[in-house]
């Protein structure tokens, strides 16, 4: 589309320049293209994205959606200048919750505002989104991008979106056939995906850019602190896919704000408990510095914190070998860490 006559010089007096936004849709194309998949219908830049259902061989097709954002981790983009990672915690923050009841991603819509819209990083988290689609398999159809001058500081931006999977309605995973016996199995993860922040920024003193975030620790493997903490969310999707082809997965936990104690109760019915042991879940590096650092208690560290476990499975006893090779073959490092329990209580650690 020719934009030349499209510019208002007492809009961009008020602070918005909208040939910018004409100029980060360009830069971002080349992005979104990589995420096309069979059920896209047209390019962005239109009025609304459009999608093809793909419903052969569904009885009864379900829609599934999720939506959320980055949470404070963006504060830490913005500090280190880094945007191009931040947008794959968007889309999983979304996938990753979808897939919980079995939902195949079809696609994404994204959604940042930002103080004063500079093309060039604007494409730079859109390319990040853009990463996140291909590892979850989700198309990247639509967004937005609001220039909210007097609203943000012109260097900061917000970044939210949302997702629509799909499941036949028989195959989704809703933990009624959960019983005493079966087994836990833990998905790493990369380290503090996007929860928590608010406690690391006060932990670690991040809003005052503490020149200690930069310097290379050799218990986080050479990273600095920044660096690990920015490691991007696992995307789970691909993985989990194929463990349902094969395995009767009845259960699934997407571990996020609130730690074990919130998340993993969402996926267990009333009267049955998982009973965790703590002396399995390979608890990362980063989360040691932030105990130590912030003189967390460990209750309070499990019930905020993924710990290294960014996901749990439910499978039955007799299925955890195969669930196990499944998911190493798809580049998981997954492990056993407990089992289903009869108990009052959703979660026990021990």
């Amino acid at each position: 589309m020719d934009h030349k006559n499209s510019y208002s010089a007492s809009y961009a007096a008020a602070g918005v320049d909208i040939t910018a936004g004409y100029k980060a849709v360009e830069l971002m194309k080349k992005h979104v293209a990589r995420t096309r998949n069979e059920g896209c219908l047209d390019d962005v830049g239109g009025f609304g994205g459009c999608f093809g259902l793909p419903l052969a061989g569904m009885e009864e097709p379900v829609l599934v959606s999720g939506t959320d954002g980055c949470g404070t981790k963006v504060k830490l983009a913005i500090l280190m200048d880094k945007h191009d990672t931040i947008g794959i915690d968007a889309v999983a923050m979304c996938v990753n919750d979808i897939i919980c009841c079995g939902a195949k991603p079809l696609f994404f819509l994204d959604y940042i505002a930002c103080g004063k819209n500079v093309p060039e990083k604007i494409a730079e988290i859109v390319g990040g989104v853009a990463e996140g689609c291909v590892q979850s398999g989700a198309a990247l159809i639509g967004g937005e991008t609001a220039e909210h001058p007097g609203m943000m500081p012109v260097e900061d931006y917000d970044l939210a979106g949302f997702a629509v999977g799909i499941v036949d309605k028989k195959k989704i995973i809703d933990n009624t056939r959960m019983k005493a016996g079966d087994t836990v199995i833990a998905l790493a993860s990369t380290g503090i995906h996007s929860n928590g922040f608010s406690l690391c920024r006060k932990v670690f003193d991040i809003d005052n850019n503490n020149p200690k975030l930069y310097e290379p620790l050799e218990q986080l493997g050479g990273k600095t602190t920044a660096q690990a903490l920015l490691e991007p969310t696992r995307i789970y999707v691909k993985s989990i896919l194929a463990l349902l082809e094969k395995v009767d997965v009845k259960g699934i936990s997407h571990i996020t704000g609130g730690g074990f104690y919130e998340n993993i109760p969402r996926s267990i019915p009333d009267g049955l408990g998982a009973k965790i042991q703590k002396s399995a879940v390979r608890v990362l590096p980063i989360f040691d510095l932030i105990a130590k650092t912030g003189n967390i208690p460990e209750r309070d560290m499990y019930n905020t914190y993924n710990m290294g476990v960014g996901m749990s499975v439910v499978v039955p006893a007799d299925q955890v070998e195969t669930a196990l090779e499944i998911l190493t073959a798809h580049g998981e490092t997954a492990y056993v860490i407990g089992e289903i329990v009869e108990s009052q209580d959703k979660v026990i650690l021990e």
